[in-house]
């Protein structure tokens, strides 16, 4: 990345029970916990980060086997990759920091995780805003042969290994490459130096793993605590903006504000006119947003 990306901001690598995690911090004011999405790694977050660092301390982590974080293995129930796991990585980041209540903001599979976060570690999250997902379990369960060809890659990545890992391992930059242009925008939208990040990290070896044990968590222990949750009716409990690409298969697929609705009880959202990489396709109206959203609860 190019060195003004994200100025001021200053990285660190952070042990959370023997998991390396890569982080960027910087800013002032209020706590902001920023999480990517796939492919990506926290450099979705440059178009954005700088000016919420003037109003806000911004963390932006790599998930664990995303970015420079570190890559785990395969493990029989998929637990290493499930999003608790992943959401604990992130509360153990932020008290690292000294920070036991902080917002969170999430895309894509980062959304994913900062659900579970705000399930699982309630007193921890004092606004949630999550970028074009409908509720795992929902879009499993809703599931239509229009979504299916849409997200194929969330019923491929979860077939036993190794064909998933063979396939992305055979060129990691073309799928990566092939994935991300053929969304709504294409490749345009994103900034060559991320771009190039994107493509460097996903040739890190062990990428290929960590991404099928993700969507394979997704698809079974996370769907087992998401059922529990529903049991126990379980809801999120702080308040959840949630915005979602008008072009996108979400948007096309699911009815999202019901969803987020029948899972947490504050919930306000809208579609954006753009396709899935909101942060990099539409950052302008992004910022508008986040800035609005998180300093309700600013001093």
């Amino acid at each position: 990345m190019t060195p003004t990306m994200f100025d001021g901001f200053t990285l660190h690598d952070i042990d959370h029970a023997g998991v390396r995690l890569r982080v960027r911090r910087g800013g002032s004011g209020p706590a902001l916990l920023l999480l990517h999405g796939h492919p990506q790694t926290h450099a979705m977050w440059h178009a954005v980060a700088g000016p919420l660092s003037q109003r806000f301390t911004v963390v932006a982590m790599d998930l664990r086997g995303r970015g420079d974080s570190a890559r785990l293995p395969a493990s029989a129930d998929h637990g290493l990759y499930s999003k608790r796991a992943m959401a604990a990585d992130a509360v153990a980041v932020m008290r690292h920091f000294g920070y036991a209540r902080f917002a969170v903001c999430g895309h894509d599979r980062g959304a994913r995780v900062a659900h579970r976060l705000a399930l699982d570690t309630a007193a921890a999250v004092s606004r949630l805003m999550l970028l074009d997902i409908a509720p795992t379990l929902a879009m499993y369960e809703g599931t239509t042969e229009a979504f299916a060809r849409a997200y194929w890659h969330w019923f491929f990545l979860i077939q036993d290994a190794p064909t998933p890992e063979r396939a992305i391992e055979a060129d990691p930059v073309a799928w990566l490459r092939e994935g991300m242009g053929s969304r709504f925008a294409g490749l345009g939208p994103f900034a060559p130096a991320a771009l190039a990040e994107y493509e460097r990290c996903m040739a890190i070896p062990g990428s290929a793993t960590a991404i099928c044990e993700d969507y394979r968590a997704a698809a079974t222990i996370d769907l087992e605590h998401d059922r529990a949750d529903r049991a126990a009716e379980h809801h999120v409990q702080a308040p959840l903006r949630v915005l979602w690409g008008a072009k996108g298969v979400v948007a096309r697929c699911f009815d999202v504000l019901a969803l987020w609705r029948a899972v947490a009880t504050e919930v306000s959202g809208r579609t954006l006119d753009c396709g899935h990489y909101i942060a990099e396709e539409r950052p302008a109206e992004l910022l508008a947003e986040m800035l609005a959203f998180f300093e309700e609860d600013a001093p």
